[in-house]
């Protein structure tokens, strides 16, 4: 076997150990909606931390910083990475647990089931999700985008009679028999869907699990290996120093990265509080004190997984890396893994890559197949209308679906995961204010909700569009009559939290708050 063929191989492993989780989760499953949508409220406090930490580390994470390091320096840590450690938690504690609290007090599946109860109306769900499906349609992009550049990177040369690569001067490119894109992308899309559809919750939890201890301990591992070979001294503190040495001063200070872009990019974050994978997972938890873990290492894990990232983006300022892998920063990393270390070890740290993937792929399968089913499937037809296995069944027909249409999407191969997410975050971002007021304020009305989520989605997708759909890396929002610029999400989150307040403070509430706020 060639280096490509074993890297491939620890790759296709790894995938059946994956296949075989999900195989032993359907077996402990008690074939209810609630065990499979949900794992019968059953998840402890270390695989809650596991499986949260695992579905919002996604190739955003590992690709897209390693990537957008490669661009733009060590400023990417402080404007992402610390900011998600400290906001997250916050929303954790804040947000998640006084929703499981309520999901469990009332029965919740969905963060839609919450929004039409808590405002009393049903056309808070007709709205709200289409906008949340196709918010999280770029989220899946980014995984499955990310997947099948691991997948072509790592498995280069491996076939080299059947996919072939070549320059004009006919000399191999560094893509050459490797598996392409489109086929590397669909192998995940489809091992995740049948562990997915095996396991349900459970299995997605356990899974998410397991790959984030593959995920994070593989990443540290990567980070000193490619340091020692990089730096080629004994010990790594002189192969850091070495390396560091050699990197353009641009690229190690935040010379870059202005106050105020930091400070805008504290808004990201706050996404997290409106993922409806999120919502799901949250409701999976044992008791409102399986949170404290969670809450608790969050920020210490963020700064395991994305530090050793944008630092080995940073030392690819210093090699010469062939024109397409340059001009393509999602395959940086793997670029690195895959010229700078043994081939079974880099398929094993491939396969760390895809684990954070993966690990996201599958929460934001599951869930909308949840939603669908819950909030828009039952309203229509009638809670008996189907049994508990038809409505499992109508959940995982509707992920087939979803699945088809982000892989389709991804072929397009959008230039920058970093970008994608970005946007992504940002539409999550401005729907934070509804679920913050849905929570702690008392006078929010149903239209307030209405024309929040509306201006949401007006201003995102006008922005967006502007943006050549996200296409543009360097887009921003120019303040009229000046010269000042802000990010999207800066006027997307004032558009949706100004039509919030001002909507609600002229409309009645619903006569049902005291329910929420006894």
């Amino acid at each position: 076997m060639n280096n490509g063929q074993l890297s491939f191989a620890v790759i296709a492993v790894y995938l059946v150990v994956l296949l075989v989780i999900g195989w032993i989760a359907s077996r402990l499953g008690r074939g209810t909606k609630t065990d499979y949508l949900l794992a019968s409220h059953s998840i402890g406090p270390v695989l809650l931390l596991l499986s949260i930490f695992g579905t919002t580390m996604t190739a955003f994470a590992m690709l897209g910083s390693t990537g957008e390091a490669f661009r733009k320096g060590i400023g990417v840590y402080g404007k992402m990475a610390s900011a998600s450690g400290i906001v997250h938690s916050l929303c954790f504690f804040l947000i998640g647990v006084k929703l499981f609290t309520l999901g469990r007090k009332f029965g919740y599946q969905t963060q839609i089931q919450f929004f039409t109860d808590r405002l009393e109306s049903r056309l808070i769900g007709v709205i709200l999700f289409p906008i949340l499906v196709g918010l999280t349609i770029p989220y899946l992009l980014v995984g499955v985008i990310g997947a099948g550049e691991v997948v072509e990177t790592m498995s280069a040369g491996a076939f080299p009679d059947w996919f072939t690569s070549l320059d004009e001067a006919g000399n191999p490119k560094a893509n050459h028999g490797s598996l392409p894109f489109a086929m590397g992308a669909a192998l995940i899309c489809l091992v995740v869907l049948i562990y997915v559809f095996m396991g349900g919750m459970r299995g997605t939890a356990w899974a998410n699990g397991f790959q984030t201890i593959v995920f994070m301990g593989l990443g540290v591992l990567t980070f000193v290996l490619l340091a020692n070979k990089l730096g080629g001294g004994e010990g790594l503190l002189e192969n850091l120093r070495t390396i560091t040495a050699k990197v353009d001063s641009k690229y190690t200070t935040r010379e870059g990265l202005a106050k105020s872009e930091f400070l805008m990019y504290l808004l990201i974050p706050l996404s997290i509080a409106m993922f409806p994978h999120l919502f799901q997972h949250w409701l999976t938890a044992k008791s409102a004190s399986t949170f404290k873990l969670t809450v608790i290492c969050h920020p210490i894990f963020v700064l395991i997984v994305w530090l050793p990232c944008i630092l080995m983006g940073i030392w690819a300022t210093t090699l010469e890396l062939p024109p397409e892998i340059a001009r393509n920063q999602n395959a940086i990393l793997t670029w690195l893994v895959k010229t700078q270390l043994p081939p079974v070890l880099g398929g094993l740290l491939a396969a760390g890559v895809l684990a954070a993937i993966m690990s996201s792929l599958d929460s934001q399968f599951l869930c909308l197949g949840s939603m669908f089913t819950n909030d828009i499937l039952e309203p229509m037809v009638g809670t008996n209308r189907f049994s508990e296995t038809q409505q499992i069944w109508i959940a995982r027909t509707f992920i087939v679906v979803i699945v088809g249409v982000t892989y389709l999407l991804s072929l397009s191969r959008h230039p920058s995961i970093f970008s994608l997410a970005v946007w992504c975050f940002s539409g999550f971002t401005a729907l934070f204010p509804l679920v913050a007021a849905a929570l702690y304020w008392r006078r929010l009305t149903a239209a307030g909700a209405l024309s929040s989520i509306l201006a949401a989605a007006g201003s995102w997708i006008y922005l967006f569009r502007e943006a050549d759909w996200g296409k543009n890396k360097e887009f921003s929002v120019t303040l009229p009559f000046s010269d000042v610029t802000i990010l999207p999400v800066v006027p997307i989150l004032i558009c949706s939290t100004v039509a919030l307040v001002a909507t609600s403070m002229i409309t009645q509430p619903p006569k049902n708050v005291s329910k929420f706020f006894d």
